[in-house]
């Protein structure tokens, strides 16, 4: 039931984002700007669409690994994606010693997992094949093309409306009653994007939650992720993850951005001690 509830929350999310670029595409110019927004945002998640695996790999230096170069690895992947009844992805290892994994690919047959280095030396085999799990589950249940959607159009939002602040500086966006549209225009200017990170961050989190549950089951129990979490909440909070796009934090299991500071509604990832708990819960 809370799996359903977390799928139903990312589509009413999902729908409230792609109302918020069009009514700020409205807002700021009319049927024009309306248009345009629409368009924009369409080709900026056709870019997305198809690239988005490579530009993560790319900023995260990842290499491709195979069964002769990490066997373990590369079997334990084949194994847990036979288990979930995805084809066998792309196997990455990144250099950096922050502790974290990710997943990315617009489909299961055009996915990878990676894993940092430091992931490898810190976690037991039960512990990294909890992660992998997870990571299997996001490519399951699409969430890495979910995620980088949502991110995209965020991006187009906050683009759109910094944009705007100059046009509207400049004497705005035209209409009949400029005066008049000025405030609601500045409101949408600054709203928006706020709005939009937290509309992101909102889905990241619920994204998080179902790839735990169906990690698990994945796995086979859900103790060596509750355990690897553990750890990488604790090493991450005083190793932060270098070379990661900040734009990319909701794709990794654990949140690599520096510090403890951010309020909840613009955390990428759920509370790990709220994780935990709903893992035990099935246990």
């Amino acid at each position: 039931m809370t799996r359903f509830f977390n799928n139903l929350k990312t589509t009413f999310l999902l729908t409230l984002l792609f109302v918020l670029i069009l009514t700020i595409g409205a807002q700021l110019g009319g049927q024009g700007g309306l248009m345009i927004a629409f368009i924009f945002g369409l080709v900026m998640n056709v870019g997305a669409y198809f690239y988005s695996d490579k530009i993560a790999i790319a900023s995260m230096r990842g290499q491709e690994v195979n069964e002769q170069s990490a066997p373990d690895l590369y079997h334990m992947v084949g194994r847990l994606a036979g288990n979930a009844g995805l084809p066998m992805p792309r196997v990455y290892i990144c250099p950096q010693e922050a502790p974290n994994a990710f997943a990315t690919g617009r489909n299961p047959q055009n996915a990878a997992v990676a894993v940092t280095h430091g992931a490898l030396k810190l976690l037991s085999y039960e512990e990294l094949e909890g992660v992998m799990a997870h990571e299997l589950a996001h490519v399951k249940n699409r969430d890495t093309l979910t995620c980088c959607v949502v991110a995209t159009l965020a991006g187009v939002i906050t683009m759109v409306a910094n944009m705007a602040q100059w046009a509207l500086i400049f004497g705005g966006f035209g209409g009949n009653d400029r005066n008049g549209n000025a405030l609601g225009q500045l409101l949408m200017i600054i709203l928006a994007p706020i709005a939009a990170v937290m509309i992101q961050m909102a889905v990241s989190r619920s994204r998080e939650f179902v790839a735990d549950h169906d990690g698990a089951k994945i796995a086979g129990t859900p103790y060596g992720l509750i355990s690897a979490l553990q750890k990488l909440e604790s090493v991450s909070s005083q190793m932060p993850l270098h070379g990661a796009d900040p734009s990319q934090n909701h794709m990794f299991i654990v949140s690599p951005a520096i510090g403890k500071s951010i309020a909840g509604l613009f955390r990428t990832h759920p509370r790990t001690e709220e994780r935990i708990a709903k893992l035990r819960g099935m246990a």
